[in-house]
């Protein structure tokens, strides 16, 4: 009984009957007992990444609360769930996939062919040598049948191909073992072995600093050619790791519109805002790293750069079919670890009490 009460009492304080001094609430004008998904319930589903662990804990009940969809962090790529050769790992995946079904929420796949977290042995011989166009596109077909299958009619949705244009101004492609062993075409195979696997599924290419004016021409080139040769391609996924002051309402406004012109599906897939500046490289940490609060002001750029992008994402509802938040609360997220190692950082909605930060409340109006 105990535990039972307890449980009431955690599930009451996430949906915002006891919000902390800082989530104040707006008063007569939001619900403070619907969640995100109800919310934009008319316009697009709100998904969340998630860990198998964070399933066994509180967190779990506001994932249900709040969205209605998820998407494995990790526990679909390939280094954690096609480890060896001859040895699947389904076990964290597997949960995740049953967890969505018995919440009735969307499941995003994350991610098939991806240039990191991936195992060495799949571009090595026995010998230690490097294996032939031939062998790698037949590991890489092997292997998104077999995940894909195993996830048809749970998954809705693949970030296919992910990260594969260069953060280089001169530079088209990133180089990786995928590129000089199999060539350009190794994206096209990609999709073509995940639609073989699952003609329902919808397919994304995946990718981050898409409003960056450069890449953004590179990621639209892409999609365009890949879509009028004839490959099946769904849609673009916006990864969206944004921060207090990037990107600016114009940048995020012409990404959307140009990627929207090309008539496929749009996603933010991965969205968190940092309250520091924006820094695309990681470092070492300085000591004036060491200001790691939640000031009001930070807060208040935070809230400013949410309600800016949930404005332009209600603006192009058509072409948007959904956002991701990465990761669930300030609890943890992967900017905790990057670009600066162990600086905490405050991106999501949710504070490490699981309470709707200011910023929820613009995000909902």
């Amino acid at each position: 009984m105990k535990k039972i009460l307890s449980i009431i009492i955690t599930t009451a304080s996430i949906i915002g009957c006891n919000p902390s001094k800082q989530s104040t609430v707006p008063s007569n004008t939001i619900d403070s007992t619907k969640g995100l998904k109800d919310y934009y319930a008319n316009y697009f589903p709100i998904g969340v990444a998630v860990s198998p662990r964070s399933l066994k804990t509180e967190e779990a009940a506001l994932i249900t609360q709040q969205f209605n969809s998820m998407t494995p962090e990790n526990c679909m790529k390939w280094e954690a769930i096609h480890p060896k050769e001859n040895e699947y790992n389904f076990r964290d995946a597997d949960s995740i996939a049953a967890f969505a079904q018995r919440n009735h929420m969307k499941l995003r796949g994350h991610t098939l062919c991806w240039h990191n977290q991936t195992p060495n042995w799949l571009f090595r011989n026995a010998d230690g040598s490097t294996v032939s166009r031939e062998v790698l596109l037949q590991r890489l077909k092997q292997h998104i049948t077999t995940v894909v299958n195993r996830y048809k009619g749970t998954v809705y949705a693949w970030d296919v191909v992910n990260e594969a244009i260069s953060d280089k101004k001169d530079e088209y492609l990133r180089p990786s073992p995928w590129l000089s062993i199999i060539g350009e075409d190794y994206i096209a195979k990609a999709f073509e072995y995940a639609h073989e696997a699952d003609p329902n599924a919808v397919l994304f290419y995946n990718d981050y600093n898409e409003t960056s004016p450069v890449k953004r021409g590179k990621i639209y080139r892409l999609v365009k050619e890949l879509k009028e040769s004839g490959v099946p391609i769904n849609g673009i996924g916006m990864q969206g790791h944004w921060a207090i002051n990037e990107p600016s309402m114009q940048q995020l406004d012409s990404t959307l519109q140009l990627f929207a012109s090309l008539k496929l599906k749009l996603q933010i897939t991965e969205l968190d805002i940092s309250v520091y500046h924006k820094e695309h490289d990681a470092r070492e940490r300085k000591p004036e790293d060491n200001d790691t609060e939640f000031t009001k002001e930070r807060e208040q750029k935070q809230m400013e750069a949410y309600k800016m992008c949930f404005q332009l994402f209600r603006k192009y509802r058509k072409a948007l079919s959904g956002i991701t938040f990465w990761n669930i609360s300030d609890r943890h997220s992967w900017l905790d670890d990057f670009p600066v190692k162990n600086r905490k950082d405050y991106p999501l909605l949710f504070d490490r009490n699981l309470k709707p930060k200011k910023a929820f409340w613009e995000v909902v109006q």
